[in-house]
């Protein structure tokens, strides 16, 4: 169905593997289809949580070049704010989104890591923004989403300087929140998201809503938002097997409604 990704459904965890050799590079094909794979997993009742790693050595080393020798500046402007929509929906999406960073994630690919929800990493992965070695800027969200992650003058100095940092460094700065040895990698990160699958898929999408809420907008609202939510999750049937299952001090079966 897919062209360039993957789709390995294991119980209740996808696993999203970008396929485009030789360097995973997203062209505009390749975004296409992952609104259009967002699409299925959305609707998937099943899945609750997803993995997103790339084939071979490589995670996504970058946009595909090929594709900005024939673009004009409003053609650029219209790419950039497509590729902003689509990392929008990563980090907006209702069901949580593990990066499992295996190789270069650089330029697109790491905006694209950056707009997942948690981030695992290699030891040897390589990480940065080397669009000014282009004579670019980064253009789906680096400049905005790495700032809030890392700090804003750490973040200046990677994006202007071209840095690229490793996987331990990247954890160290708050880039990624665990470091792997490769060969675990892949498991690490499907046992992660069979933990987060075990809770309710409502709230989980409640959870993550005023996660971003508070990121993006600030904490009073934030605080609003998580206040409204902690309501709504009180009219689940998951809350009141979650709270029956306490008090009786069995495990939950929740029934994700």
């Amino acid at each position: 169905m897919y062209s360039h990704w993957t789709i390995h459904r294991e119980d209740r965890v996808a696993v999203v593997s970008v396929n485009r050799p030789p360097a995973n590079a997203l062209s505009q094909e390749t975004l296409k289809e992952l609104n259009a794979l967002l699409d299925e997993l959305e609707s998937d009742a099943v899945v609750k949580a997803i993995v997103l790693t790339g084939e071979g050595r490589f995670f996504i080393a970058g946009a595909d070049i090929k594709e900005f020798t024939e673009l004009q500046p409003s053609d650029a402007e219209a790419m950039a704010r497509s590729g902003q929509q689509t990392f929008d929906r990563l980090e907006t999406f209702p069901k949580p989104i593990i990066a499992a960073i295996n190789g270069a994630c650089l330029g697109g690919g790491l905006e694209l890591a950056l707009a997942c929800h948690i981030r695992l990493v290699a030891p040897e992965a390589k990480l940065g923004l080397p669009e000014l070695n282009l004579g670019l800027i980064p253009g789906y969200g680096g400049t905005q989403r790495l700032p809030r992650l890392v700090g804003r003058g750490r973040a200046t100095k990677m994006i202007l300087t071209s840095e690229m940092i490793g996987g331990e460094e990247a954890q160290r700065i708050g880039l990624a929140e665990a470091v792997y040895p490769l060969d675990q990698l892949l498991e690490k990160a499907k046992e992660l998201a069979a933990v987060i699958a075990e809770k309710g898929a409502v709230s989980l999408r409640l959870a993550l809503n005023a996660i971003h809420t508070g990121v993006t907008e600030g904490q009073t609202a934030g605080l609003l938002e998580e206040a409204k939510l902690f309501g709504q999750s009180f009219d689940t049937e998951d809350m009141k097997e979650g709270v029956t299952a306490f008090l009786e001090k069995r495990k939950p079966q929740f029934s994700d409604r």
